[in-house]
């Protein structure tokens, strides 16, 4: 619960001092409180973050294994969450939840009306998750960065049943070349369906010149 939402329920900030005395609530962090001995649930905490940070959403690598594209089962997952602004997560909700948050303007969009970012399953009162499309762009976004080229492949692959039209509509968004080429790329060296409805011509690849980086997994060159 935050300030606000405790001053709906006629708590003012001075009542609110005096339950928080009284241990009738504990103080997560200013403006933010809890139950005494309350178990955090993942969802309404991610709903709060919503309200602090601008355009806050699951994404990438978590969004997918969401939606059951996954490499492995890990043990312990690191939630990854994307938002508008450069943020720090609070220590009440990492240390409940392990998770990392980036700053991320991939797409031609504004952070009130994120493309293809929605409820999870529609469902009410659930947070903000980027769909599989977009999940799997900003998983490739991170490759050099954080994120593993063989496992990113290894995602791309089970993601399959991908929509070519929504894929489209991002990519035509999308104002990292990196990520148009490096989608086009693996889309064709795995054969997956949805590539094959994607005509280059009309998306942002950039000049004819081939784009190179280098980091921990070797050379990364990506052709026009």
């Amino acid at each position: 619960m935050t300030s606000e939402d405790l001053a709906a329920q006629g708590i003012s900030a001075d009542l609110a001092v005096h339950y928080v005395r009284s241990g009738w609530l504990k103080r997560l962090m200013r403006g933010v409180f809890c139950r005494p001995n309350e178990t955090l649930a993942l969802y309404p905490s991610l709903v709060l973050l919503q309200h602090k940070f601008e355009g806050l959403h699951v994404g990438g690598k978590s969004a997918l294994d969401w939606y059951g594209v996954r490499q492995y089962v890990s043990q312990k997952p690191v939630l990854q969450l994307y938002g508008w602004d450069a943020a720090r997560l609070p220590a009440w909700f990492t240390q409940r939840f392990p998770a990392e948050y980036h700053r991320k303007r991939m797409f031609d969009e504004r952070p009130e009306a994120l493309l293809h970012v929605a409820p999870f399953e529609k469902q009410s009162g659930a947070p903000h998750v980027s769909a599989p499309e977009r999940a799997l762009l900003e998983l490739l976004s991170d490759i050099g960065v954080r994120q593993p080229l063989q496992e990113a492949r290894e995602l791309t692959e089970g993601a399959y049943n991908l929509r070519a039209d929504v894929l489209r509509e991002l990519l035509q968004h999308c104002g990292s070349v990196k990520t148009v080429r490096l989608c086009l790329q693996l889309g064709r060296e795995l054969s997956l369906p949805w590539v094959k409805k994607l005509d280059p011509v009309t998306l942002p690849t950039g000049s004819k010149r081939d784009w190179v980086s280098k980091s921990a997994d070797g050379l990364l060159v990506l052709k026009p």
